[in-house]
């Protein structure tokens, strides 16, 4: 009896632990978790259902009015993210982590604390994340503070990652992006680094950071670098619009904008990323049409406009359950802000060699040849004048469907000048954030009038800080 006493004595914990509680999940469990939901997330509902419109990638012919700036305020995306930055306190609480887990797991951190901070504006940061402590109603900090305290802000949290990265003897498991290459994740830091100091450029006087980045060479070196996670060819994790309702494809069309933009260049990723209209293929003269951002249905009625004379997006947007990847960043964007950095006189460098590196990397991507003559067609060529805005329309273009990146480099260059549709609801303005959730209102009513009020409003034309 005695030894029976025992014996239940020592079990006790391991019998009344739950198996199914965040401690007890292991931490590559949950970074998988992170990563695939992430990249899924920013590809397929930010970025191909929402973000696409607001940078004028695709137009709707009816039901996304949000082609039409009718913004809301995208909860489920902040309710998902503050969720996933939970997943991550339990990596980083977890008594199987270590301090590899811990960097890449900030470096997660820092990704999705910057897209809210980029889509809101003022947000729960250093007080985030603390419910289990009690806190339940964190203040909001500042866009500055967030980006720039040097102790916990997104620069130096990433800049402390990459150096335990590089010095580190533990390994991690669950990576299916990089598949646990520490380097790779060090450099994908690094490149986070440099999008995010050009992000907030308005706000720098001193650029050495950026600089140091370069001369360092530890950031992304080419495709097989990229931040993306592959889709696959079978259940489950196939791209989501290959699996979705033939209306909901057909409601995103190719735009007069991206469509004027692919014939200056007379571009072959055209053929890839969208199709000819269906009117021209059966006419046996196949041509790619946009359509004009920002029309309701009575507009398109009234203009005549077919629909079937309207090019929808690519076979590898929808034909191919793995025609795309999920993703966070890619090596053209970097070599595109390399370029841009240069133009500006941020970092010394070679402007041409960047711009064309950022060029064939998206060519390459894509899986399309660079025409021979490419670099040197008026309307690509630097040489031919006005490099800053062919370096920011070629990054543009390589952000299609990269969440809502491609929006927040238009809203911090203006580059493409992007024009509201006729029937917007802005009143002729173009968004530049989506409002706090009704549930902040609701739960955290003091700090979210004090942050509202300091950035102007809660509403979709008050810029963030980075944008002033």
């Amino acid at each position: 009896m005695l030894l029976f006493s025992l014996s239940c004595t020592e079990d006790f914990e391991e019998i009344n632990t739950n198996p199914n509680s965040p401690e007890a999940i292991g931490p590559q469990f949950l970074l998988s978790n992170v990563i695939s939901v992430a990249a899924d997330e920013n590809t397929y509902d930010q970025g191909f259902r929402l973000a696409n419109y607001l940078a004028q990638f695709a137009a709707s012919v009816e039901f996304e009015r949000i082609d039409r700036y009718e913004m809301g305020s995208n909860a489920q995306y902040w309710n998902q993210n503050f969720r996933l930055l939970n997943d991550i306190r339990s990596i980083q609480t977890n008594p199987a982590t270590n301090e590899a887990y811990n960097a890449v797991a900030d470096i997660m951190k820092c990704y999705l604390f910057s897209q809210l901070t980029d889509m809101w504006g003022d947000i729960p940061y250093s007080e985030a994340l603390k419910a289990s402590d009690g806190l339940y109603s964190p203040k909001y900090d500042t866009q500055e503070f967030v980006y720039t305290n040097p102790e916990i802000g997104i620069l130096a949290t990433l800049k402390k990652a990459s150096e335990t990265l590089a010095s580190t003897t533990n390994g991690i498991q669950g990576d299916m992006m990089f598949n646990n290459d520490l380097v790779k994740w060090r450099r994908f830091a690094n490149s986070l680094r440099f999008r995010y100091l050009l992000r907030i450029s308005k706000r720098l006087t001193n650029f050495s950071e950026m600089q140091a980045l370069v001369d360092q060479n530890d950031m992304m070196q080419g495709n097989s670098d990229n931040a993306v996670v592959p889709y696959l060819a079978s259940a489950p994790n196939q791209w989501p619009m290959s699996q979705s309702a033939l209306g909901l494809y057909q409601e995103h069309r190719m735009t007069l904008t991206v469509d004027s933009v692919l014939k200056a260049w007379n571009d072959p990723r055209q053929a890839v990323l969208y199709k000819p209209t269906q009117q021209s293929v059966i006419n046996g003269n196949p041509q790619f049409k946009g359509l004009q951002n920002g029309l309701n249905r009575e507009t398109i009625n009234e203009r005549g406009i077919q629909l079937n004379d309207i090019s929808l997006f690519g076979a590898v947007f929808r034909d191919v359950p793995n025609g795309v990847d999920g993703q966070f960043m890619q090596y053209a964007e970097l070599q595109f802000a390399l370029a841009e950095a240069v133009a500006r006189g941020y970092i010394q460098g070679d402007m041409k060699a960047y711009y064309e590196k950022g060029v064939r990397a998206s060519f390459a991507y894509w899986k399309v040849p660079v025409p021979s003559d490419y670099f040197q067609r008026a309307n690509v060529s630097l040489d031919t004048g006005n490099a800053l805005t062919k370096i920011l329309t070629q990054k543009w273009l390589a952000l299609i469907n990269n969440g809502h990146e491609a929006w927040f480099n238009v809203r911090r260059t203006g580059i493409p000048a992007l024009k509201p549709g006729p029937d917007n609801l802005n009143e002729g303005r173009y968004p530049v954030r989506y409002l706090y959730p009704e549930s902040e209102q609701a739960v955290n009513k003091s700090n979210y009038d004090e942050a509202a009020a300091r950035m102007g409003g809660d509403n979709i034309n008050s810029k963030v800080w980075w944008e002033k």
